[in-house]
């Protein structure tokens, strides 16, 4: 499972999805991440330049670049949601801590 959510630098959860900074692009398997990838996005620097539109097409590109099947967050407003869910990427709300844990914790072993 190809899983991306937004972090800090020191691998916290960011608070949104759509204005990160910086997200990793974790590989899940048999209950462990075997994948962490940190990477600078600058959405939030983007947010703002240009159409909503356009700032969603940026992050559906990045999204499908990376094979993304999964985003883990805090938030996410209803319009993101909804392009990913058309995109088939299953999105996980109200995480919150350390990123890793939260990955973990949405796909371990016990996960539904």
């Amino acid at each position: 499972m190809i899983v991306c959510i937004p972090v800090t630098a020191n691998d916290e959860i960011d608070a949104g999805w759509g204005r990160a900074a910086r997200v990793a692009v974790a590989e899940v398997l048999d209950g462990a991440i075997t994948r962490w990838e940190p990477i600078d996005v600058g959405w939030d620097a983007l947010h703002d330049s240009g159409t909503e539109g356009s700032h969603h097409a940026r992050i559906a590109r990045f999204v499908q670049d990376h094979g993304v099947q999964v985003v883990v967050t805090g938030h996410m407003g209803p319009p993101m949601a909804n392009m990913l869910e058309r995109m088939q990427v299953g999105v996980r709300l109200g995480a919150s801590g350390d990123a890793r844990r939260a990955v973990l914790e949405a796909f371990g072993p016990d996960a539904d």
